[in-house]
Protein backbone atom coordinates (compact mmCIF):
# COMPACT_ATOMS: atom_id res chain seq x y z
CA UNK A 1 0.00 0.00 0.00
CA UNK A 2 1.31 3.43 -0.95
CA UNK A 3 0.09 6.57 0.81
CA UNK A 4 0.24 10.24 -0.10
CA UNK A 5 -0.13 12.57 2.88
CA UNK A 6 -0.80 16.19 1.94
CA UNK A 7 -0.03 18.89 4.54
CA UNK A 8 0.50 22.62 4.13
CA UNK A 9 1.90 24.73 6.99
CA UNK A 10 1.45 28.36 6.05
CA UNK A 11 2.00 30.22 9.34
CA UNK A 12 3.20 27.93 12.13
CA UNK A 13 4.74 24.45 12.22
CA UNK A 14 2.12 22.51 14.20
CA UNK A 15 0.29 21.10 11.18
CA UNK A 16 3.53 19.73 9.76
CA UNK A 17 4.68 18.02 12.95
CA UNK A 18 1.26 16.52 13.70
CA UNK A 19 1.17 15.13 10.16
CA UNK A 20 4.70 13.80 10.50
CA UNK A 21 3.75 11.96 13.70
CA UNK A 22 0.92 10.23 11.83
CA UNK A 23 3.28 9.41 8.96
CA UNK A 24 5.69 7.80 11.44
CA UNK A 25 2.92 5.56 12.77
CA UNK A 26 2.01 4.40 9.24
CA UNK A 27 5.28 2.43 9.00
CA UNK A 28 6.22 0.28 7.20
CA UNK A 29 3.88 1.50 4.47
CA UNK A 30 5.66 3.91 2.09
CA UNK A 31 4.43 7.47 2.60
CA UNK A 32 4.94 10.48 0.31
CA UNK A 33 4.62 13.56 2.53
CA UNK A 34 3.64 16.48 0.30
CA UNK A 35 4.43 19.86 1.84
CA UNK A 36 4.99 23.35 0.51
CA UNK A 37 5.37 25.72 3.43
CA UNK A 38 8.59 27.35 4.63
CA UNK A 39 11.37 24.77 4.94
CA UNK A 40 11.80 22.87 8.22
CA UNK A 41 14.92 20.85 9.05
CA UNK A 42 13.73 17.50 10.35
CA UNK A 43 14.88 13.88 10.19
CA UNK A 44 12.40 11.67 8.37
CA UNK A 45 11.90 7.96 9.06
CA UNK A 46 13.04 5.62 6.24
CA UNK A 47 9.52 4.89 4.97
CA UNK A 48 8.65 8.61 4.55
CA UNK A 49 9.79 10.62 1.54
CA UNK A 50 9.26 14.38 1.53
CA UNK A 51 7.83 15.78 -1.70
CA UNK A 52 8.60 19.49 -1.47
CA UNK A 53 6.43 21.87 -3.45
CA UNK A 54 7.32 25.44 -4.32
CA UNK A 55 6.77 27.28 -1.04
CA UNK A 56 3.71 29.35 -0.21
CA UNK A 57 3.06 31.16 3.06
CA UNK A 58 0.13 33.01 4.59
CA UNK A 59 0.14 36.43 6.24
CA UNK A 60 -0.68 36.65 9.95
CA UNK A 61 -4.22 37.80 9.13
CA UNK A 62 -4.85 34.57 7.16
CA UNK A 63 -5.90 36.65 4.17
CA UNK A 64 -3.26 36.33 1.43
CA UNK A 65 -0.86 33.73 0.10
CA UNK A 66 2.56 34.73 -1.16
CA UNK A 67 5.55 32.78 -2.55
CA UNK A 68 8.31 31.89 -0.11
CA UNK A 69 10.91 32.42 -2.83
CA UNK A 70 11.48 36.09 -3.55
CA UNK A 71 10.98 37.05 -7.19
CA UNK A 72 8.46 34.36 -8.09
CA UNK A 73 4.91 35.33 -8.94
CA UNK A 74 2.01 33.75 -7.08
CA UNK A 75 0.40 32.57 -10.32
CA UNK A 76 3.55 30.85 -11.58
CA UNK A 77 3.99 29.05 -8.24
CA UNK A 78 0.37 27.89 -8.32
CA UNK A 79 0.76 26.50 -11.84
CA UNK A 80 3.99 24.72 -10.93
CA UNK A 81 2.51 23.19 -7.79
CA UNK A 82 -0.69 22.09 -9.50
CA UNK A 83 1.22 20.27 -12.26
CA UNK A 84 3.54 18.66 -9.73
CA UNK A 85 0.73 17.30 -7.54
CA UNK A 86 -1.30 15.98 -10.47
CA UNK A 87 1.77 14.30 -12.01
CA UNK A 88 2.61 12.75 -8.64
CA UNK A 89 -0.67 10.84 -8.70
CA UNK A 90 -0.19 9.84 -12.34
CA UNK A 91 3.31 8.51 -11.70
CA UNK A 92 3.00 7.06 -8.19
CA UNK A 93 -0.60 5.75 -8.31
CA UNK A 94 -1.09 5.80 -4.51
CA UNK A 95 -3.75 3.69 -2.83
CA UNK A 96 -4.65 6.26 -0.17
CA UNK A 97 -4.70 10.07 -0.21
CA UNK A 98 -4.71 11.58 3.29
CA UNK A 99 -5.42 15.32 3.19
CA UNK A 100 -4.73 17.38 6.30
CA UNK A 101 -7.50 19.91 7.08
CA UNK A 102 -9.06 20.36 3.62
CA UNK A 103 -11.97 20.94 2.95
CA UNK A 104 -12.47 22.33 6.47
CA UNK A 105 -9.56 24.69 5.87
CA UNK A 106 -6.81 25.46 3.36
CA UNK A 107 -9.41 26.56 0.80
CA UNK A 108 -6.67 28.72 -0.75
CA UNK A 109 -5.12 25.44 -1.98
CA UNK A 110 -8.16 24.16 -3.86
CA UNK A 111 -6.41 25.23 -7.08
CA UNK A 112 -4.19 22.12 -6.78
CA UNK A 113 -6.39 19.79 -4.74
CA UNK A 114 -9.61 19.90 -6.76
CA UNK A 115 -8.00 18.77 -10.06
CA UNK A 116 -6.61 15.72 -8.24
CA UNK A 117 -9.90 14.96 -6.47
CA UNK A 118 -11.80 15.34 -9.77
CA UNK A 119 -9.24 13.16 -11.55
CA UNK A 120 -9.65 10.39 -8.98
CA UNK A 121 -13.43 10.61 -9.20
CA UNK A 122 -13.71 10.63 -13.01
CA UNK A 123 -11.05 7.99 -13.61
CA UNK A 124 -8.44 10.19 -15.27
CA UNK A 125 -6.16 9.39 -12.33
CA UNK A 126 -5.59 5.90 -10.87
CA UNK A 127 -8.15 4.73 -8.32
CA UNK A 128 -7.39 6.01 -4.84
CA UNK A 129 -9.22 6.32 -1.54
CA UNK A 130 -9.41 9.84 -0.09
CA UNK A 131 -9.51 10.62 3.65
CA UNK A 132 -9.58 13.95 5.49
CA UNK A 133 -7.24 14.22 8.50
CA UNK A 134 -8.63 16.89 10.85
CA UNK A 135 -7.65 18.41 14.19
CA UNK A 136 -10.03 18.88 17.11
CA UNK A 137 -11.35 22.45 16.68
CA UNK A 138 -12.27 24.65 13.72
CA UNK A 139 -11.84 28.40 13.56
CA UNK A 140 -14.96 30.48 13.11
CA UNK A 141 -16.04 31.67 9.66
CA UNK A 142 -17.80 34.91 8.65
CA UNK A 143 -20.54 33.08 6.75
CA UNK A 144 -20.82 29.84 8.71
CA UNK A 145 -23.81 28.47 6.79
CA UNK A 146 -22.14 28.88 3.40
CA UNK A 147 -18.88 27.47 4.69
CA UNK A 148 -20.45 24.39 6.25
CA UNK A 149 -22.56 23.71 3.16
CA UNK A 150 -19.46 23.84 0.97
CA UNK A 151 -17.53 21.53 3.31
CA UNK A 152 -20.31 18.93 3.46
CA UNK A 153 -20.73 18.95 -0.33
CA UNK A 154 -17.00 18.51 -0.87
CA UNK A 155 -16.72 15.68 1.67
CA UNK A 156 -19.70 13.77 0.33
CA UNK A 157 -18.62 14.23 -3.28
CA UNK A 158 -14.94 13.36 -3.15
CA UNK A 159 -13.95 11.77 0.18
CA UNK A 160 -14.32 8.29 1.65
CA UNK A 161 -13.84 9.10 5.34
CA UNK A 162 -13.14 11.81 7.91
CA UNK A 163 -10.67 11.18 10.76
CA UNK A 164 -10.88 13.62 13.68
CA UNK A 165 -7.75 13.76 15.85
CA UNK A 166 -9.44 14.38 19.18
CA UNK A 167 -10.64 12.50 22.24
CA UNK A 168 -14.44 12.93 22.05
CA UNK A 169 -14.61 12.90 25.85
CA UNK A 170 -12.76 16.22 25.74
CA UNK A 171 -13.73 17.86 22.43
CA UNK A 172 -16.11 16.84 19.68
CA UNK A 173 -16.23 18.43 16.25
CA UNK A 174 -19.91 19.36 16.50
CA UNK A 175 -18.90 22.05 19.02
CA UNK A 176 -17.44 24.04 16.12
CA UNK A 177 -19.22 22.45 13.13
CA UNK A 178 -23.01 22.25 13.13
CA UNK A 179 -23.72 19.93 10.19
CA UNK A 180 -22.17 16.67 11.35
CA UNK A 181 -25.43 14.81 10.66
CA UNK A 182 -25.21 15.79 6.97
CA UNK A 183 -21.82 14.14 6.47
CA UNK A 184 -22.58 10.92 4.59
CA UNK A 185 -19.10 9.36 4.71
CA UNK A 186 -17.55 7.47 7.61
CA UNK A 187 -16.48 9.65 10.57
CA UNK A 188 -14.10 8.36 13.23
CA UNK A 189 -12.35 9.88 16.25
CA UNK A 190 -8.74 8.76 16.64
CA UNK A 191 -7.73 10.38 19.92
CA UNK A 192 -5.25 13.25 20.08
CA UNK A 193 -2.01 12.95 18.12
CA UNK A 194 0.86 13.33 20.59
CA UNK A 195 4.52 12.36 20.57
CA UNK A 196 5.76 10.65 23.73
CA UNK A 197 8.95 11.82 25.46
CA UNK A 198 11.52 9.10 26.18
CA UNK A 199 11.59 7.99 29.84
CA UNK A 200 15.01 9.54 30.45
CA UNK A 201 14.11 12.86 28.77
CA UNK A 202 13.92 14.96 31.93
CA UNK A 203 17.24 13.91 33.43
CA UNK A 204 19.17 13.98 30.15
CA UNK A 205 17.82 17.37 29.05
CA UNK A 206 18.44 19.04 32.38
CA UNK A 207 21.97 17.69 32.29
CA UNK A 208 22.42 18.99 28.73
CA UNK A 209 21.29 22.47 29.81
CA UNK A 210 23.26 22.45 33.06
CA UNK A 211 20.17 22.74 35.27
CA UNK A 212 20.92 22.03 38.92
CA UNK A 213 18.66 19.82 41.03
CA UNK A 214 17.46 22.77 43.10
CA UNK A 215 16.68 24.91 40.04
CA UNK A 216 13.26 25.22 38.45
CA UNK A 217 13.27 25.21 34.65
CA UNK A 218 10.70 27.34 32.86
CA UNK A 219 10.28 26.91 29.08
CA UNK A 220 8.44 29.55 27.06
CA UNK A 221 7.77 28.89 23.38
CA UNK A 222 5.98 30.42 20.40
CA UNK A 223 5.45 27.59 17.92
CA UNK A 224 6.67 28.69 14.50
CA UNK A 225 7.40 32.14 15.88
CA UNK A 226 5.61 34.44 13.44
CA UNK A 227 3.42 35.46 16.35
CA UNK A 228 4.25 35.16 20.04
CA UNK A 229 7.22 37.46 20.64
CA UNK A 230 5.12 39.48 23.09
CA UNK A 231 4.59 36.41 25.28
CA UNK A 232 8.27 35.43 25.32
CA UNK A 233 9.28 38.99 26.18
CA UNK A 234 6.71 39.10 29.00
CA UNK A 235 7.97 35.84 30.52
CA UNK A 236 11.58 37.01 30.34
CA UNK A 237 10.63 40.24 32.12
CA UNK A 238 8.69 38.24 34.72
CA UNK A 239 11.76 36.11 35.47
CA UNK A 240 13.87 39.26 35.73
CA UNK A 241 11.27 40.51 38.23
CA UNK A 242 11.89 37.51 40.44
CA UNK A 243 14.56 37.89 43.09
CA UNK A 244 18.02 36.93 41.89
CA UNK A 245 18.24 34.38 44.68
CA UNK A 246 15.27 32.41 43.34
CA UNK A 247 16.50 29.24 41.66
CA UNK A 248 14.75 29.73 38.30
CA UNK A 249 16.20 29.21 34.83
CA UNK A 250 14.33 30.28 31.70
CA UNK A 251 14.75 28.76 28.25
CA UNK A 252 13.01 30.71 25.47
CA UNK A 253 12.32 28.97 22.16
CA UNK A 254 11.35 31.62 19.63
CA UNK A 255 10.40 29.39 16.69
CA UNK A 256 12.25 29.25 13.35
CA UNK A 257 10.08 31.85 11.63
CA UNK A 258 10.27 34.66 14.19
CA UNK A 259 11.28 37.96 12.50
CA UNK A 260 14.92 38.80 13.08
CA UNK A 261 14.13 42.10 14.84
CA UNK A 262 11.92 40.31 17.36
CA UNK A 263 14.54 37.63 17.93
CA UNK A 264 17.24 40.23 18.57
CA UNK A 265 14.95 41.86 21.12
CA UNK A 266 14.76 38.56 23.00
CA UNK A 267 18.53 38.12 22.82
CA UNK A 268 18.90 41.50 24.55
CA UNK A 269 16.96 40.11 27.55
CA UNK A 270 19.25 37.12 28.15
CA UNK A 271 21.52 36.84 31.18
CA UNK A 272 22.90 34.06 33.37
CA UNK A 273 19.34 32.85 34.12
CA UNK A 274 17.71 33.47 30.73
CA UNK A 275 18.63 31.85 27.41
CA UNK A 276 17.06 31.90 23.95
CA UNK A 277 17.28 29.74 20.85
CA UNK A 278 15.28 29.69 17.66
CA UNK A 279 14.54 25.98 17.54
CA UNK A 280 15.18 22.89 19.64
CA UNK A 281 15.02 19.60 17.69
CA UNK A 282 14.33 17.86 21.01
CA UNK A 283 11.52 20.21 22.02
CA UNK A 284 9.34 17.50 23.56
CA UNK A 285 12.21 16.42 25.80
CA UNK A 286 12.68 20.08 26.74
CA UNK A 287 9.02 20.28 27.82
CA UNK A 288 9.45 17.04 29.78
CA UNK A 289 12.45 18.55 31.58
CA UNK A 290 10.57 21.73 32.48
CA UNK A 291 8.84 22.47 35.76
CA UNK A 292 6.60 24.95 33.94
CA UNK A 293 5.73 25.51 30.28
CA UNK A 294 4.39 28.87 29.12
CA UNK A 295 3.09 29.07 25.57
CA UNK A 296 0.21 29.75 23.28
CA UNK A 297 -2.38 27.00 23.02
CA UNK A 298 -1.72 25.44 19.64
CA UNK A 299 -2.63 21.78 19.19
CA UNK A 300 0.91 20.38 19.20
CA UNK A 301 2.19 22.34 22.19
CA UNK A 302 -0.87 21.37 24.21
CA UNK A 303 -0.30 17.72 23.34
CA UNK A 304 3.40 18.03 24.29
CA UNK A 305 2.34 19.37 27.69
CA UNK A 306 -0.17 16.55 28.20
CA UNK A 307 2.26 13.84 27.10
CA UNK A 308 5.02 15.21 29.36
CA UNK A 309 2.61 16.01 32.22
CA UNK A 310 4.21 19.41 32.73
CA UNK A 311 2.30 22.23 34.52
CA UNK A 312 1.47 24.90 31.97
CA UNK A 313 0.21 28.40 31.40
CA UNK A 314 -1.50 28.99 28.04
CA UNK A 315 -2.06 32.36 26.38
CA UNK A 316 -4.63 31.66 23.61
CA UNK A 317 -4.12 33.24 20.19
CA UNK A 318 -6.66 36.08 20.20
CA UNK A 319 -7.53 36.15 16.50
CA UNK A 320 -9.89 33.16 16.61
CA UNK A 321 -11.60 30.84 19.09
CA UNK A 322 -9.60 27.66 18.45
CA UNK A 323 -6.86 28.05 21.06
CA UNK A 324 -9.13 29.49 23.74
CA UNK A 325 -11.56 26.57 23.52
CA UNK A 326 -8.71 24.06 23.76
CA UNK A 327 -6.96 25.89 26.61
CA UNK A 328 -10.10 26.30 28.69
CA UNK A 329 -11.10 22.67 28.21
CA UNK A 330 -7.68 21.42 29.30
CA UNK A 331 -7.61 23.87 32.23
CA UNK A 332 -10.24 21.68 33.89
CA UNK A 333 -7.42 19.31 34.82
CA UNK A 334 -6.05 21.71 37.44
CA UNK A 335 -2.36 21.80 36.52
CA UNK A 336 -3.04 23.89 33.42
CA UNK A 337 -4.18 27.51 33.59
CA UNK A 338 -5.15 30.19 31.06
CA UNK A 339 -3.52 33.61 30.79
CA UNK A 340 -5.23 36.79 29.63
CA UNK A 341 -3.54 39.83 28.11
CA UNK A 342 -3.65 41.70 31.41
CA UNK A 343 -1.71 38.87 33.05
CA UNK A 344 1.41 39.73 31.02
CA UNK A 345 2.40 42.52 33.41
CA UNK A 346 5.80 41.39 34.79
CA UNK A 347 4.73 41.48 38.45
CA UNK A 348 1.41 39.69 37.86
CA UNK A 349 2.98 37.11 35.57
CA UNK A 350 5.85 36.38 37.96
CA UNK A 351 3.30 35.63 40.69
CA UNK A 352 1.28 33.34 38.41
CA UNK A 353 4.44 31.50 37.43
CA UNK A 354 5.53 31.14 41.06
CA UNK A 355 2.15 29.60 41.96
CA UNK A 356 2.41 27.11 39.10
CA UNK A 357 5.98 26.22 40.04
CA UNK A 358 4.81 25.34 43.54
CA UNK A 359 2.66 22.53 42.12
CA UNK A 360 3.94 18.99 41.99
CA UNK A 361 4.13 17.12 38.69
CA UNK A 362 0.70 15.57 37.93
CA UNK A 363 0.07 11.87 37.55
CA UNK A 364 -1.08 10.15 34.33
CA UNK A 365 -3.98 11.88 32.58
CA UNK A 366 -7.09 10.08 31.38
CA UNK A 367 -6.91 11.50 27.84
CA UNK A 368 -6.42 9.45 24.68
CA UNK A 369 -3.09 10.61 23.23
CA UNK A 370 -2.67 7.65 20.85
CA UNK A 371 -4.15 9.38 17.81
CA UNK A 372 -1.27 8.58 15.45
CA UNK A 373 -1.32 4.87 16.32
CA UNK A 374 -5.12 4.71 16.12
CA UNK A 375 -5.01 6.43 12.71
CA UNK A 376 -2.51 3.88 11.43
CA UNK A 377 -4.63 1.06 12.84
CA UNK A 378 -7.75 2.46 11.19
CA UNK A 379 -5.93 2.61 7.83
CA UNK A 380 -4.73 -0.98 8.14
CA UNK A 381 -8.24 -2.13 9.04
CA UNK A 382 -10.00 -0.30 6.20
CA UNK A 383 -7.55 -0.93 3.38
CA UNK A 384 -7.51 -4.55 2.17
CA UNK A 385 -5.15 -6.20 -0.30
CA UNK A 386 -7.19 -7.74 -3.08
CA UNK A 387 -4.80 -9.53 -5.44
CA UNK A 388 -2.96 -7.84 -8.31
CA UNK A 389 -3.96 -5.99 -11.44
CA UNK A 390 -2.64 -6.84 -14.91
CA UNK A 391 0.55 -4.82 -14.34
CA UNK A 392 1.36 -6.86 -11.24
CA UNK A 393 0.58 -3.98 -8.88
CA UNK A 394 -1.35 -4.90 -5.74
CA UNK A 395 -4.99 -3.85 -5.77
CA UNK A 396 -6.20 -2.22 -2.56
CA UNK A 397 -9.89 -2.23 -1.75
CA UNK A 398 -11.97 -0.53 0.94
CA UNK A 399 -13.10 -2.82 3.76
Amino acid sequence: MKIVYYCQHVLGIGHFFRSLEICRALAPQPVLLVSGGPGIQVDLPPHVRLVRQAGLMMDTQFQNLSPVQVGKSLESVKQERSRQLYDLFLNEAPDLFLIELYPFGRRAFRFELEPVLDGIKNGKLPSCRVVCSLRDILVEKENAAKYERRVVECLNRGFDALLIHSDPRILTLDETFCRMDDIAIEVAYTGFVASKPPPEARAMTRDRLGIEKDQALVVVSAGGGKVGCRLLEAVANAVREMKSGQAVRLQMVSGPFMPEADYRKLVSLTDDRIAVRRFDPEFLSLIAAADLSVSMAGYNTCMNVLAARTPALFLPFAQNREQRIRAERLARYGWIDVLEDQDLDPVSLSRRMARMLSQSKPGPVDIDLEGAEHTAGWVRLRMNRNGSDQSGRERISWA
